[in-house]
């Protein structure tokens, strides 16, 4: 049994050693619950295109210790609802980037039922393991219009990553074009800031028209790459809506999102 302990922990260290460095292993969580249309599916693809490919965000990159980051981009909707549509990709200079933004204009988005944040971290989370790669940091940046409905309580979900030195990012949007469904949150933003968001370093940019969608992206990536210490956290908060922090105490019902559900099922059927 010592030397199968022994052999396992060798196989471990090789295979850690054998790891990719890079500065940050980026998990891109996009919600396409059917909350969103199909023309809000489509912003948020060419907005996360358009900003791997701007010269800001290229510039981060080269600006890190390894100058390169491992990214990959999945979209989620209920419990079982959540697919790679990038697998885990190096990005280290201008065509990196571009094949990746090729990848996300090859295929229209999906588009599935309920809206479980906490799988989708959960789904995020695992993908870690066979990134392939080591990063000083490991970050799910994760977008969606709506809160949990489906689904672990998203609070457990999250503070069982963050215990494992996962930070999550969030990208609330508080658009209102999509359906109506009645079980949205007026207050998306509070609501990532409490219970989405969280561990070192974690902030939440909230984007309250589509118009802004690919300039938040854009500046979150940035963010990310640049650390809080940058002077880049302040240098466009008079043009943009502002950086929120994770916060240490909740003032939002966390389970909002699954009591307005059971409020209302009986006047849908399972079209969210």
């Amino acid at each position: 049994m010592a030397g199968a302990t022994w052999a396992l922990a060798s196989l471990c260290g090789s295979l850690s050693a054998s790891a990719e460095p890079v500065d940050i292993e980026l998990v891109l969580a996009v919600d396409v619950s059917l909350s969103m249309s199909p023309m809000e599916l489509e912003i948020q693809r060419h907005g996360y295109a358009a900003a791997l490919v701007h010269d800001s965000v290229l510039q981060a990159i080269a600006d890190g210790v390894h100058g390169k980051i491992a990214v990959t981009y999945v979209e989620w909707a209920g419990v079982t609802s959540q697919h790679v549509i990038v697998p885990w990709t190096i990005i280290a200079s201008r065509a990196d980037a571009e094949a990746v933004a090729a990848q996300l204009s090859a295929h229209p988005p999906n588009s599935a039922r309920r809206t479980s944040i906490s799988a989708g971290l959960e789904f995020g989370a695992d993908l870690f393991a066979e990134s392939g790669h080591q990063g000083t940091k490991r970050v799910i940046d994760v977008s969606g219009d709506g809160p949990n409905n489906q689904g672990a309580p998203v609070t457990v979900v999250r503070d069982r990553l963050v215990a494992q030195g996962i930070t999550i990012n969030g990208l609330p949007l508080m658009t209102n074009s999509g359906p109506a469904w009645g079980y949205e949150v007026s207050n998306l933003d509070q609501y990532y800031t409490d219970c989405v968001i969280g561990g070192p370093g974690a902030f939440m940019i909230p984007v309250n028209d589509w118009s802004q969608f690919p300039e938040a992206v854009r500046r979150k990536l940035v963010l990310e790459l640049a650390g809080p210490v940058s002077p880049r956290w302040t240098e466009d908060e008079a043009l943009f809506p502002p950086i929120v922090k994770a916060q240490t105490q909740a003032a939002t019902d966390c389970l909002a999102g699954e009591k307005a559900w059971r409020n209302r099922y009986w006047m849908y059927d399972e079209t969210r």
